[in-house]
């Protein structure tokens, strides 16, 4: 957008606040993003212990972050699901169970690459 001032420096700057606005409002609203901050508060210098090089520490530490970001789509989807309805429809609880199904195949990546990585 020409002239709306959203450039440069300008346009990260507003970016960053919005993305921390967005990881104060999950972790306070989600106890499972709560726990997965946890995991990676754990998990992270496991990684760098465990690891042998520095691709699996990556995949160890990416395994988690990947988690992670789904669990934020699945609770934007939530909220957006929770906003614009207390009807029960059946495409609302398609899209939450979808987001939840998500976030399930994601923790078995992250226990797929830590088995293998660490165990192999």
């Amino acid at each position: 957008m020409a002239g709306s001032g959203n450039t440069g420096l300008t346009r990260w700057k507003k970016a960053l606040v919005f993305t921390w606005q967005g990881l104060q409002a999950t972790y306070k609203h989600e106890e499972a993003f709560r726990q997965e901050v946890l995991l990676l508060i754990i998990s992270t210098p496991l990684a760098l212990w465990l690891g042998d090089t520095g691709v699996e520490k990556a995949l160890l530490i990416g395994s988690v972050l990947l988690l992670m970001i789904v669990e934020l789509l699945n609770s934007a989807v939530e909220a957006v699901v929770d906003r614009f309805g207390g009807d029960i429809h059946e495409l609302s609880g398609r899209a939450k169970d979808m987001g939840s199904a998500a976030v399930f195949v994601a923790m078995i990546n992250v226990a797929l690459f830590w088995f293998f990585i660490v165990l192999f």
